[in-house]
């Protein structure tokens, strides 16, 4: 018996090891085209396949870019964002929720909440809550908004056509590696439509 919950433990740190080598590996890949990005996907599959161990992972892919980039405010706004959307897609499999237009939308509302949220994180830490805050905040943002269109027209894109075979590739192995999680937690099965 503790041989296998050793071999389970041990399994269980290598995946969320590989989940966040591969959301950094995917980043780094897509890094010469600015703002086309494939993590909000990889985060998002590995919060839907893989649960709990998806969120650990966004966490560890979020704790290695400070030493690759340095630190800066946008440390604080990744580790507010990416192990959120790991967690909302963590909830879109619990509450079965399999449409392909759904879950696109998730994606895209998502990406729009992530431009929201690195203005407010950056304007608030470069020059603090004192006057004319919000008049900052929608100068910085404006600012971006050609970036935030980018990531949003490149998640609106990629979801459709790459979430649903990723996801019943990764719920496979899923299903043959954490063979004891629920049946509840059972998210699609291959014929199911995202």
């Amino acid at each position: 018996m503790k041989q296998t919950f050793a071999r389970g433990a041990i399994f269980r740190v290598a995946l969320i090891g590989i989940c966040a080598a591969l959301i950094e590996a995917v980043k780094l890949a897509l890094a010469a085209i600015p703002n086309v990005e494939g993590v909000t996907l990889f985060c998002a599959l590995f919060g839907y396949c893989f649960g709990w161990y998806g969120v650990l992972s966004t966490v560890v892919f979020v704790s290695i870019e400070p030493l690759i980039y340095g630190y800066n405010t946008w440390v604080v706004s990744y580790y507010l964002y990416w192990p959120f959307v790991a967690v909302v897609f963590m909830g879109l499999r619990k509450l079965r929720v399999k449409n392909r237009v759904g879950v696109t939308l998730i994606a895209v509302l998502l990406t729009c909440w992530f431009s929201v949220l690195t203005s407010l994180v950056d304007v608030g830490l470069f020059t603090g809550m004192r006057n004319n805050y919000w008049h900052r905040f929608w100068i910085y943002f404006v600012r971006g908004t050609w970036f935030y269109v980018v990531q949003i027209v490149c998640n609106a894109v990629v979801f459709p056509f790459l979430f649903r075979p990723l996801s019943n590739l990764l719920l496979g192995l899923s299903d043959q590696f954490l063979p004891k999680r629920k049946k509840s937690e059972k998210g699609l099965d291959k014929t199911d439509e995202i």
